[in-house]
């Protein structure tokens, strides 16, 4: 749910951006409404403020929002599921001849696929395997570097 409120934020600040990349949109809002930075600012500042009081004096009403805000994420989520499913039948590739085969991505075979190992195995086939986490060594001092 966050994640909704983060992105209409960021959505809403690039609408309102885009006019001062179009040259032509300057004699359309030339007779539109001033917006002053500080006094905004000051308007945000204090409609926070307002709405952290609220808890503090109706803690009842920043509990029901609370549930209501769960509640809303969880119809958000089954949302993006049906979504998800909708598109996934409609874009889905299927084989042309099994039509109600699944997609499956990867390139991991089962184990009951795989032949036995040859007893020489290329560099470009071999699988690369830790044995250790990989740590970033330490850079040079670029002042400490020799001059050829």
């Amino acid at each position: 749910m966050w994640f909704l409120i983060k992105a209409t934020f960021w959505f809403s600040l690039v609408l309102v951006l885009l006019p001062f990349l179009d040259p032509s949109s300057a004699q359309k809002l030339e007779h539109a409404p001033k917006v002053e930075l500080g006094d905004t600012f000051s308007a945000a500042n204090e409609a926070f403020q307002y709405i952290s009081a609220i808890c503090i004096q109706k803690p009842d009403v920043c509990q029901k929002g609370a549930e209501t805000f769960v509640a809303l994420g969880h119809r958000a989520r089954e949302g993006a599921r049906i979504a998800y499913e909708f598109l996934d039948t409609q874009f889905a590739e299927t084989d042309a001849t099994t039509p109600d085969a699944k997609v499956t991505t990867g390139t991991v075979t089962p184990a009951a696929d795989v032949a036995a190992p040859a007893t020489e195995v290329s560099t470009l086939d071999a699988e690369p395997v830790f044995k250790r986490t990989p740590v970033p060594e330490k850079r040079l001092d670029p002042k400490a570097a020799v001059i050829q």
